[in-house]
């Protein structure tokens, strides 16, 4: 008998958020705080006490990547031999479609706490559960925004024992798996501009995606500087 039923648990968590709910949720590269709505999400914001400069990212698979982001040939070589080729989560960064109906169903402050010059972004390849809400995300054409389940500044949280009162105390449902796959790296996804080969966080496989830069398209990341 399976111990995790990724299909049913994927179900409760979106239900919930559709009905205007927050889900604390497991991915593999840590723990996330999720909503649907403004409201959530602006709660979610609130009471994490995150800077104003800092945006939503939204939980993303192939599908929603290809039909919201503008990505060029090399842009998207890069996403898939990071995201396919070698199997690696990834925050990825490109320009999006404002005018696409998914996007378009969004009011304007979850659309302006989301995207920054009409770039969009989007968690992708976080495990099988993140696999089974984001094809659930995709098939009601309804978006899945926020962040890291934990106070601003406190660090990622890799075991849902360790997410804060406060956090839990907003979450309308919690699905819990125990400590999640990435846990060693003590760091949440590392975000890239798949255009401009930008990084604007060094984190999960950040060694790992810059060896592919360098080897496969003759780009150097900067050297890794986070430390555990």
């Amino acid at each position: 008998m399976a111990t995790l039923d990724f299909a049913a648990d994927a179900q409760r968590a979106f239900a919930t958020i559709q009905a205007g709910g927050i889900a604390i949720l497991p991915m593999d590269v840590g723990y996330s705080l999720i909503g649907g709505t403004r409201s959530a999400l602006k709660k979610i914001f609130d009471t994490k006490r995150r800077a104003p400069s800092k945006l939503n990212a939204m939980l993303g698979n192939d599908e929603l990547h290809r039909e919201l982001h503008v990505a060029s040939t090399r842009g998207e070589e890069i996403y898939r031999a990071i995201v396919h080729d070698y199997d690696l989560p990834l925050g990825v960064i490109a320009p999006c479609q404002p005018d696409h109906p998914f996007l378009r169903k969004l009011d304007a402050d979850t659309y302006a706490r989301s995207t920054k010059n009409d770039t969009l972004l989007m968690l992708v390849n976080a495990g099988k559960f993140h696999a089974a809400l984001t094809r659930l995300s995709h098939a009601a054409g309804h978006l899945l925004f926020g962040s890291s389940a934990n106070i601003s500044l406190t660090g990622t949280k890799f075991s849902g024992a360790d997410i804060e009162p406060e956090i839990r105390a907003i979450a309308d449902i919690v699905i819990d798996y125990g400590l999640v796959k990435y846990h060693p790296w003590s760091a949440s996804s590392t975000l890239l501009d798949i255009e401009t080969c930008t990084v604007y966080r060094q984190g999960v496989a950040y060694e790992n995606i810059a060896d592919i830069l360098k080897r496969h398209f003759r780009v150097e990341l900067p050297p890794h500087t986070v430390k555990p």
